[in-house]
């Protein structure tokens, strides 16, 4: 299968060029050149199995495919348990039992282990250039740590993380860098964009990205859904219906994709904080993209979500069948704080506060008739935002083990402004 930008369909690359490249050279996003077709599809003896099922199509006659096994067996080797919540009907897909305690650790580590084997007959060291609004940079650091060859510069929005959060950012030192930048994700996220599209700088010091503009990250996220949805169904006989908190569109782009290829997800609602360039989009307005407005659920954080532009080549630039098929709705802090505290007291239940705008989203949806087995996507676990969650349970939370121990590493970041020359002479100087 070769693969083609978003924005060139005349020009091909094979997946491994896609995936070490991380953005096309016009700026567009990697995404094949045709999908595979509908299949039937039947869940693995695991998620492994599942993953690497359902992505072979994507591998078929690239140099990686008969690593596809060993790859999701390293990607994979934590658990996504679906699990029932105290309202009927409704399930938790958790996301979070991974190194760092988010989603973003499966892409991630799925990320590492092909751009390492990439890496094998290559004697320039590449940069691993990601920006972060909370969770991908601690993913993608834990993942990357100490691999030969490759190294990581992280940039974060600061002061528009949790404390925790930039803990494990700055936390690994050795092959990665984190940089604090004065300004918003989105700030971060067109730095790196602009460093990825820069030829000459590609050409002194090679990059990739690390984001979810990545089809090394884009394509193992399905899997959660599809072993999830496959084993619901082949339990109940029903389709699983999915709402999933987005910011930057590449978990929920992954969701949908999935049922693109024959998964049998039902309804795919999207969540979304008070960044609203989305729920605006899907209730008729125009793409806008906007500043990003600082929220409680900071990850989502986003005013120009990258994954849109997947999103509409995937529907060929038709919005009217794109807004017939998706919903995306906007939570404010005020809601979250309330879903957190409410879901608590009333059930026990504890969710960080990206999850809490899907609970929320979910709990508007059955109140207006929605029927059918929804799940909620937990992107994070409620620990690493400790300063957010606690004061409103009302008790500590226990730190899973993983997390506990990049807490207790020294951490520092590099402060920088949000100027691309900045960034160009640190990544210019990064192997020197």
């Amino acid at each position: 299968m070769n693969f083609i930008s978003t924005r060139n369909s005349t020009s091909t690359v094979t997946l491994s060029q896609a995936i070490a490249a991380g953005l096309a050279p016009d700026g567009g996003l990697y995404v094949p050149e045709r999908l595979p077709p509908v299949r039937t599809l039947e869940p693995g003896s695991d998620l492994a199995d599942t993953a690497a099922k359902l992505i072979a199509p994507f591998f078929e006659g690239d140099a990686l495919a008969d690593e596809l096994p060993a790859i999701c067996g390293e990607a994979f080797d934590f658990p996504a348990p679906l699990l029932p919540l105290a309202t009927p009907g409704d399930h938790v897909l958790e996301l979070f039992h991974g190194p760092t305690a988010a989603f973003k650790d499966f892409g991630a580590r799925f990320l590492a282990a092909c751009l390492a084997r990439l890496r094998r007959q290559e004697d320039r060291p590449l940069t691993i250039l990601v920006a972060t609004s909370g969770d991908t940079g601690a993913a993608v650091a834990a993942a990357f740590h100490n691999q030969p060859g490759l190294r990581v510069i992280v940039l974060y929005p600061d002061g528009r993380v949790s404390p925790r959060q930039a803990h494990q950012l700055g936390c690994f030192g050795d092959n990665i860098t984190a940089l604090r930048v004065a300004g918003s994700f989105d700030d971060c996220q067109a730095l790196v964009k602009r460093a990825l599209n820069d030829q000459a700088l590609q050409v002194a010091a090679p990059m990739s990205s690390a984001n979810s503009i990545s089809l090394g990250r884009l394509l193992p996220q399905m899997s959660y859904y599809a072993h999830s949805a496959l084993e619901h169904e082949r339990a109940t006989g029903d389709a699983l219906n999915f709402v999933i908190p987005t910011g930057n569109l590449g978990n929920a782009m992954a969701a949908i994709i999935a049922r693109r290829l024959g998964v049998p997800l039902g309804r795919i609602v999207l969540a979304t904080n008070a960044n609203r360039v989305l729920p605006d989009y899907f209730g008729g307005g125009d793409y806008v993209p906007a500043a990003s407005v600082a929220t409680l659920a900071n990850a989502m954080d986003v005013g120009a979500p990258s994954n849109f532009e997947r999103l509409r080549w995937l529907y060929q630039g038709d919005d009217a069948a794109l807004r017939a098929d998706f919903s995306a709705r906007s939570v404010d802090d005020a809601a979250i704080v309330d879903t957190i505290r409410q879901r608590h007291a009333r059930h026990g239940e504890v969710f960080c506060p990206h999850t809490a705008t899907a609970v929320k989203v979910l709990q508007d949806l059955r109140a207006q008739g929605a029927a059918g087995p929804w799940a909620v996507a937990a992107t994070a676990h409620p620990a690493k935002f400790e300063s957010v969650v606690e004061p409103l349970i009302g008790r500590a939370l226990a730190v899973p083990p993983a997390l506990a121990e990049l807490l207790a590493r020294p951490a520092h970041a590099e402060a920088m402004q949000p100027d691309y020359e900045s960034l160009r002479d640190r990544l210019l100087g990064a192997w020197q």
